[in-house]
């Protein structure tokens, strides 16, 4: 059976989130933050895999951290096409731009250390540079298209919205200034499977979708 080890408040609730909207038979497995919070994974998460960081999933023999690399397993293996753009489709290259980019690119850019107000350093100013302009990046393709993948919700989306959301409990960001953010965050918020995948991740939690 496919386990998800969800730690709380963590990427891991772009894994719940896939399996709900694929309908797959999983088990949920939540762990608390030790301290409570923003404190790390407790000894058992942390013990599942050498990295010990979230999201991690377990299917049989197999144990697999990354949130990139759980998508495309999943859908590799339990998708049956759904939620995936193939090869063929003029889309693909936007699918997988945005599949990837969302922690290769923008997740690095946007924490306390990389946009640190108070570090004048050339370091520190090409970061903050670099950090807005993934959110402008952001904010003008969901401009151009309903979704990050085109005109279909794609696990595209499913990657990228924690960045929007959650992430912002730990670097925070005022959306008022991307207004198709915003419209965007409302169209997956009335996703009845996003709904039921962070009531079931982090119910003590309202979705971050403003």
């Amino acid at each position: 059976m496919l386990t998800v080890h969800h730690l709380g408040v963590s990427q891991s609730e772009r894994i719940v989130w896939l399996c709900e909207e694929l309908g797959l038979a999983y088990d949920l497995k939540r762990y608390d933050r030790v301290p409570p919070g923003r404190g790390m994974g407790p000894p058992d998460y942390k013990a599942l895999h050498p990295l010990g960081t979230a999201p991690i999933i377990t299917d049989g023999d197999v144990v697999l951290p990354e949130s990139g690399a759980i998508i495309e397993y999943i859908l590799g293996r339990y998708g049956d096409g759904r939620l995936s753009v193939p090869p063929t489709a003029a889309n693909f290259a936007d699918y997988l731009f945005w599949l990837h980019f969302a922690n290769a690119s923008f997740l690095p850019a946007q924490g306390p250390a990389a946009q640190a107000r108070d570090d004048d350093s050339p370091r520190g100013k090409f970061m903050r540079a670099r950090g807005e302009r993934t959110w402008e990046l952001t904010e003008a393709r969901l401009g151009e298209a309903p979704y990050f993948a085109g005109d279909d919700f794609t696990a595209a989306d499913i990657i990228m919205v924690f960045n929007l959301t959650t992430m912002r409990a730990f670097a925070p960001r005022d959306l008022s200034p991307y207004p198709n953010i915003l419209a965007y965050l409302q169209r997956i918020g009335a996703r009845p499977a996003y709904q039921r995948a962070m009531a079931k991740a982090d119910p003590q939690m309202a979705p971050m979708l403003t």
